[in-house]
């Protein structure tokens, strides 16, 4: 019996364990069937899902836009990182109790730095970006039961924290505030990279140098960064954004190659001189607009270029491109090239004849009038010199009909054989015909040759010649005959090595023999001496130009003038050319007393900053009229110059940076007191220059940022407190 019952539940357990090991295979065939199902059934569903949940898609790399330097490396344009803050609430990191213990404190040191926000409202943007998180992931989970495949967009991932874009400092900070010091699994914190384009010099040569669009893909909108956008921007790279433990990290898949730098020809100080001198008189005589350009003879590198037009709350601002963009007639400017022409074909020589008489000259119906004509004085004849110190009209119309009247094609023939009508490419991008000069030839159908065409052709009329153009003729007179494109672009930079480097076009090697050239220099000297460009001499070293005055063509007649001064200084060893033109100046027009006085400041200043080497005659007490103001800054640069003019100083103190005004006891300079300068702190560079205000900031550590021109009046950070390494400061000048 015994027996029996053991059999029996020996059959049971071999019944129950043959049951239990039936149940495994079928869940283990299901498992397989499962495992098989999503691998190769739905695998790529579910893989797309799961990358979406920990992979977001690829997204480019921006690369760095290379900056713009001046001529001695001083930066014009420079990309730098800004930050935008979010707070990612879905991070797996992130506990509730955690972020209720220190909401309060985190929402009061933003508050308290970022102050545009309460902490009230900081408080609640957090808590807000909390409870929308739990909402989502509710929501997540109730559509994977439904449709497993299907995404829900979600917003609490990316809550913007600080309403603007911080700085590299700022965001070091960011990351010592109660719970952003936490890991970012746990915080929620992260920053998005962004480029702004800061120029250090603010406004000085803004539309030269031009500007790039808020959106970083568009690019340059201007100037060099729009003429250079491809050389500039660089090429992306890409990256996926990944979450590795609760956390999202940037994958580098493919490094960007950052852009190249560009070094202009460009120098701060002579833009910032010519750029005052420039605004100074076109609000004096409440101007329109205006131009000027200096360019360095020998080399043809444009040291200067100010293009200003009048706002409509008459302020003076970088606008269009002025210096190519005057498509006018260039008026007597354009007489020193009919000269050249008669003098070269020997139609006149400097000394010869020319009957003027009243100044009015009837021929084939019109009127020739030179500029003091109401005079109705009986001038008899003149020279072709006198012709030209006068800026007779009269004179050079006779000039040229002497000489070309029966072949008006040979005059012309010869404006374009010196190289005056040569499409050049410059440096900076334009439109239609700007920057292009404009001549008729008399079997020219598009533009129709009139019988009266050649004589006032020959003193600037019934043409087209914008400013750079006459800048290069006069530089080529200056240059020894031979006549060289201006250009800015100096040299492409890699990581500070020059890749690429660029030198002046020769437009023409000669434009006309030696004694030629000889005859236009003297009387272009004269033109300063003794006639309508006395306004544009200087006691400090001679000077040669003509001046120019034209009126405005509008709509078939004339509204306004348009006044210029071009020429070079010293005359006797010529460094520099300058051109300067001023749009509908008011009160009565003269290419001397307005854009001439505008040359003279521009020469002067340059003369006395770089001390040319010029032999100085001039007595002391008008050299000291014309000295430079000191100052606060370089002691050793400072008694430099003031040596080098024949300047009186004295000093009570004999540091190395220095406080300067005027001796008004003795006469002269007084270096009255030492700047003390301590390491670690931002030093007092009120009073100072830009470049010796720069120099001693960047020392400190500190990212400067520049707004205005001449001597520093204020500054963003005080005088004496601790200088935080990459720190931002402002200073603001006059």
């Amino acid at each position: 019996m015994a027996k029996k019952s053991e059999n029996a539940i020996r059959n049971v357990a071999v019944s129950r364990y043959g049951w239990f090991v039936l149940l495994l295979s079928l869940v283990f065939i299901v498992i397989i069937y499962t495992i098989f199902k999503i691998k190769y059934a739905e695998g790529a569903e579910w893989r797309k899902l799961g990358a979406s949940e920990i992979v977001k898609k690829d997204k480019e790399v921006p690369p760095a836009r290379g900056s713009i330097y001046a001529d001695d490396a001083r930066l014009l344009a420079i990309s730098e990182p800004l930050y935008e803050v979010y707070m990612d609430f879905m991070s797996q990191g992130m506990v509730k109790d955690t972020l209720l213990k220190y909401v309060t404190p985190l929402s009061e040191v933003l508050a308290k730095r970022y102050p545009d926000k309460t902490a009230g409202q900081y408080k609640k943007i957090i808590l807000d970006g909390w409870d929308l998180s739990r909402k989502e992931l509710k929501e997540i989970e109730r559509v994977k039961k439904i449709e497993p495949g299907k995404r829900v967009k979600t917003r609490s991932g990316r809550i913007r924290i600080i309403r603007r874009d911080i700085n590299y400092i700022e965001m070091k900070e960011l990351y010592t505030f109660p719970f952003f010091n936490k890991i970012s699994s746990q915080s929620g914190l992260f920053t998005e990279t962004k480029t702004m384009r800061n120029k250090p010099f603010g406004r000085i040569a803004g539309r030269t140098v031009g500007s790039i669009s808020s959106d970083p893909k568009k690019g340059g909108q201007s100037g060099l960064e729009l003429k250079y956008d491809t050389i500039l921007k660089g090429k992306p790279g890409i990256k996926t954004r990944q979450r590795v433990r609760g956390k999202w990290i940037d994958v580098i898949l493919k490094e960007p190659s950052d852009g190249m730098d560009i070094k202009t020809t460009l120098n701060v100080d002579v833009q910032d001189l010519t750029e005052q001198a420039l605004r100074q008189k076109l609000t004096e005589t409440n101007a329109e607009s205006g131009t000027a350009i200096v360019m360095e003879v020998a080399t043809g590198e444009i040291k200067a270029i100010a293009n200003l037009d009048r706002l409509k709350d008459g302020r003076y601002a970088e606008g269009n491109p002025n210096a190519f963009s005057y498509m006018t007639e260039p008026g007597s400017t354009f007489k020193t090239i009919s000269l050249m022409i008669a003098l070269e074909d020997g139609v006149v020589k400097p000394n010869d004849k020319i009957h003027v008489g009243d100044g009015l000259y009837d021929y084939r119906g019109r009127t020739v009038r030179d500029h003091d004509w109401r005079k109705g004085r009986d001038k008899g004849d003149i020279s072709v010199a006198e012709g030209m110190y006068t800026s007779s009209n009269v004179a050079i119309s006779k000039m040229i009909l002497k000489g070309y009247e029966s072949n008006p094609k040979k005059y012309v023939q010869h404006i374009h054989d010196m190289g005056l009508t040569k499409k050049l490419e410059w440096d900076v991008p334009l439109k239609g015909i700007e920057g292009t000069a404009i001549v008729r030839f008399p079997d020219d159908k598009s533009r129709s040759w009139y019988s009266t065409t050649l004589p006032w052709m020959s003193f600037g009329y019934e043409t087209q010649i914008p400013p750079i153009y006459l800048l290069m003729f006069y530089n080529g007179i200056a240059n020894g005959g031979k006549m060289i494109k201006p250009f800015l672009t100096k040299a492409f930079m890699k990581e500070n090595e020059v890749v690429q480097q660029f030198e002046a076009e020769v437009v023409n090697p000669s434009l006309c023999s030696e004694a030629t050239l000889g005859m236009v220099k003297d009387i272009l000297r004269g033109v300063i001496t003794e006639g309508t460009g006395k306004a544009a001499a200087s006691d400090l070293f001679p000077i040669a130009g003509k001046t120019g005055t034209a009126l405005i063509a509008k709509g078939g007649g004339y509204e306004g003038y348009y006044v210029s001064f071009c020429g070079y200084f010293p005359a006797d060893n010529p460094q520099y050319t300058c051109f300067v033109g001023l749009r509908r100046p008011e009160g009565v027009p003269s290419g001397g007393g307005m854009a001439g006085t505008v040359f003279k400041t521009i020469a002067e200043g340059i003369y006395t900053r770089n001390l040319v080497s010029t032999p100085v005659s001039a007595p002391r007490d008008t050299l000291h009229a014309y000295a430079p103001a000191v100052k606060n800054g370089s002691l050793e640069k400072a008694k430099l110059v003031l040596t080098k003019l024949k300047q009186p100083f004295s000093a009570n103190g004999n540091g190395e940076w220095i406080r300067a005004k005027r001796d008004t006891l003795n006469g002269g300079i007084l270096f009255e007191s030492n700047i003390p300068l301590k390491k670690g702190t931002v030093p007092n560079v009120i009073g100072m220059g830009a470049r010796d205000a720069i120099y001693l900031l960047e020392n400190a550590g500190l990212k400067v940022r520049l707004i205005g021109a001449g001597k520093v009046r204020a500054q963003s950070l005080n005088a004496g407190t601790t200088a935080v390494r990459g720190a931002a400061i402002t200073i603001e000048l006059n």
